[in-house]
């Protein structure tokens, strides 16, 4: 699948005359190396996280409504949502009301992963086969979120909404769980959700 059509949806949903999201019509230099992962707090019209890897030329995104966590006993829910493109791993700012996805986004957490995946036979999978076949293991090198992970879909989207679970792997955690989403700060700039929507408010 290429760029392009990777990002039909994204596109489709939104208004680049008035959102300050980044359109994904060039794709960003320097991109060679390990690929790349984010996690966002979108403070929408309901506050969740948004967790997204590099996969080619674009970001896969699910919405994680409680979190990522650090500890292995958490089980976290996550919904698939449409590919972003690779400069949204920079974006922090707000949406106008009425926008898709209308609110305040802060980036929490962002910083490079190692895929992890093999097949039955113990041979390394490519993470995007992983993906598709419902479960993929990787490991997150972040500011804050560090070790391994996994991403096991538990329902398909055939039968109804897709949906996936995020996981710690055992043994791996601190146990410090997910922070407040309204104390949490930027890992870019240091600011919270309301530091960003006064500014934003603003401009």
């Amino acid at each position: 699948m290429s760029e392009r059509s990777g990002l039909r949806e994204y596109r489709g949903k939104r208004d680049f005359g008035r959102t300050g999201e980044p359109s994904g019509r060039r794709a960003p230099a320097g991109r060679d190396g390990a690929p790349r992962f984010v996690v966002q707090i979108h403070d929408a019209s309901t506050l969740h996280f948004d967790f997204r890897l590099q996969v080619d030329d674009v970001l896969k995104s699910w919405s994680v409504p409680k979190g990522p966590s650090d500890d292995p006993k958490d089980r976290r829910l996550a919904l698939p949502t449409e590919d972003h493109p690779l400069e949204y791993e920079q974006f922090e700012g707000v949406i106008p009301a009425g926008e898709y996805g209308g609110g305040t986004v802060i980036v929490w957490d962002q910083g490079t992963y190692e895929p992890l995946s093999h097949d039955r036979r113990g041979r390394p999978v490519g993470f995007a086969e992983s993906l598709e076949r419902g479960h993929a293991t990787f490991r997150l090198h972040g500011a804050k979120l560090r070790g391994e992970y996994a991403l096991t879909r538990f329902r398909d989207g055939d039968a109804g909404e897709e949906a996936w679970l995020l996981v710690k792997a055992a043994g791996a955690g601190t146990g410090h769980g997910t922070p407040d989403p309204h104390r949490a700060r930027s890992a870019r700039t240091g600011r919270t959700l309301a530091q960003v929507a006064a500014a934003g408010s603003e401009e």
